[in-house]
């Protein structure tokens, strides 16, 4: 494992505007050129967290992903975020995981907000994604995951001789109300998984009137902030160092006491 450069892109999403979002956080993305090995987007960064699916959906073969595609070459590392996609009459919560050379990962959010309905407009994932990147195992979630602990579990392979991940990501519509639960759970999802947790979330109010807080966040595998957002429209970089994680796994090896269970779909 390489030291990891992450940039957290916090951004008051455009309301059911693509072709804005796209050159709102593009250029965010281009300012980050050779400074940044992953540039992470909030959820639903091309539209919002709409009820307007049907509307609002693109398809693989859509401008936005060709966009994001065409825009991780040029800044030249992966950039991940989710977008509201189609799949014939099904819809699902994509987020995409691009990388420079246009080869690309898939993951649709498995635990949908029934809150909001969401569970009744979209489908649901059933594969959780762990992609690869300067030797991080990386796992990328989606919002209302965070709540879900038995999904996120970091489980240690004693035949390959490592965790399932070291860094786990949630790109997030978080609404301000809820803010503690999201601060919260984000610092407990480290402790217990011995693992780097990033949360990016946007900012500003979306055509819902639903006001968000950002508090975006990077903590470390004890849960202590090494960045940690306010409300406001803001970009940074921070470096993950894997030795330290690898001396605190060392040191509190608490993944040695863990309960096994096998989990079901």
């Amino acid at each position: 494992m390489q030291a990891l450069r992450v940039s957290l892109v916090q951004g008051a999403t455009r309301w059911h505007d693509a072709a804005a979002n796209r050159a709102y956080y593009g250029a965010f993305a281009r300012s980050l050129k050779g400074q940044s090995d992953l540039i992470v987007l909030p959820e639903t960064f091309t539209s919002g967290f709409t009820n307007e699916t049907l509307h609002q959906a693109e398809t693989m073969q859509g401008e936005s992903f060709a966009w994001l595609r065409s825009l991780a070459q040029e800044v030249g590392c992966v950039i991940t975020g989710s977008m509201v996609m189609r799949e014939g009459e099904r819809c699902v919560n994509r987020l995409v995981w691009m990388r420079p050379d246009g080869s690309f990962e898939l993951y649709d959010k498995r635990h949908l907000f029934r809150m909001a309905k969401e569970h009744e407009r979209y489908a649901g994932g059933d594969r959780r994604l762990i992609v690869e990147l300067n030797g991080w195992r990386i796992c990328p979630q989606v919002c209302y995951d965070l709540r879900f602990p038995v999904w996120l579990r970091n489980r240690y392979d004693k035949a390959a001789q490592r965790f399932d991940y070291d860094l786990l990501i949630f790109v997030a519509n978080w609404p301000a109300p809820r803010r503690e639960p999201w601060r919260t759970l984000l610092r407990a999802r480290a402790i217990e998984n011995l693992s780097y947790v990033i949360g990016v979330n946007r900012v500003g109010v979306d055509g819902n009137d639903l006001p968000y807080s950002g508090d975006s966040a990077v903590l470390d595998f004890i849960g202590a902030p090494l960045v940690d957002l306010g409300a406001q429209e803001q970009v940074v970089t921070v470096t993950l160092d894997p030795a330290a994680l690898a001396a605190h796994r060392e040191r509190f090896p608490a993944w040695m006491d863990a309960d096994d269970f096998e989990l079901k779909a």
